[in-house]
């Protein structure tokens, strides 16, 4: 009983620090909240007013003149920044696993999944790095100008294409941070389901094709829904990398792919330091606020496919 009670209070502690972050983020935020309302989130301009002025008394808040907070854009970027990658990642992650899984021989597979998995353990500034001085040229110079050439009667990809900063070069570099979580979560998971169930579809004809598609991988729909879950919040959540090639723009909603964007975890960085001239305090406090809406995207996306999943197991029971 005594290691019952000792195991559910460590297991209350991850719960316990997500509720302690959360209240601390609203009381923290609180004057910013009776600031900025309701607006905050449908409001698409931010901007910190005449920093050289004396702070002024606005419903009960001290505020410097002229300053506004909204940040649509920053929802906007963050939400389809993190679509972009997950619709890359998941069927990349999807193949590589099966590849890794099915295809690769052995000895062989160890080596090629190791490589795999290092990708997980790159700091992300590198990619961030390797993103600016790599990908945003090589996208910026040949392959959007392709996509416009060609997908010009898409509206969303229409031109003009930019210099390579912005909402799909984020993407990529998001994909490329999760990719490597869903091949090896998924990966062990394939592997782990019994041969019996391969043996049992090659009895019945299916080729090796039809038995991971039809077999395997509906017995991993689980997995694959647990580990996207875990992908997503990564992707929400990221930057470093998202700051330096998504073009950290300021005020305004892509009207295409290419559009520079700003995601809310990288907005509070860059922003910080200027928010830090605020004499009044509110811009920092409005930073948490920014925090607080991303805790609770966060929470409520995962929560979303924690639902599916549950479902998913409720179906198949």
């Amino acid at each position: 009983m005594r290691f019952r009670t000792w195991l559910a209070l460590v297991a209350g502690v991850l719960p316990a620090s997500i509720v302690a972050i959360l209240a601390f983020l609203a009381s923290y935020s609180w004057p910013a909240i009776r600031f900025n309302g309701w607006g905050f989130v449908t409001r698409n301009t931010w901007s910190l007013g005449n920093l050289y002025a004396e702070p002024i008394t606005r419903g009960g808040v001290q505020v410097m003149p002229g300053a506004h907070y909204g940040i649509l854009f920053l929802i906007v970027g963050t939400l389809l920044s993190t679509l972009i990658a997950l619709i890359i990642a998941v069927p990349v992650g999807i193949g590589t696993a099966v590849f890794l899984a099915e295809a690769v021989p052995g000895r062989l597979r160890l080596w090629v999944s190791f490589c795999v998995e290092l990708l997980a353990a790159v700091p992300s500034v590198v990619f961030g790095l390797w993103g600016f001085a790599v990908l945003i040229p090589l996208l910026g110079h040949y392959v959007f100008p392709a996509f416009a050439g060609a997908l010009w009667f898409v509206p969303f990809f229409q031109p003009p294409y930019g210099s390579g900063y912005g909402l799909l070069t984020a993407g990529l570099v998001l994909s490329l941070m999760i990719v490597p979580l869903i091949a090896a979560t998924l990966r062990d998971a394939i592997v782990a389901e019994p041969m019996v169930v391969r043996e049992s579809a090659a009895a019945l004809g299916a080729t090796k094709f039809e038995t991971v598609w039809r077999v395997v991988l509906p017995g991993v729909r689980a997995v694959l829904i647990g580990v996207t879950i875990l992908a997503t919040g990564r992707a929400l959540g990221e930057t470093m990398a998202v700051l330096m090639v998504s073009g950290n723009a300021l005020n305004y909603l892509p009207p295409n792919i290419y559009s520079p964007i700003s995601t809310m975890a990288a907005f509070i960085v860059s922003q910080l330091d200027s928010a830090l001239q605020d004499p009044s305090g509110l811009a920092v406090r409005s930073l948490a606020e920014v925090a607080l809406v991303l805790s609770v995207i966060s929470i409520a996306v995962n929560s979303a496919a924690r639902f599916v999943l549950y479902k998913t197991r409720t179906a198949r029971a």
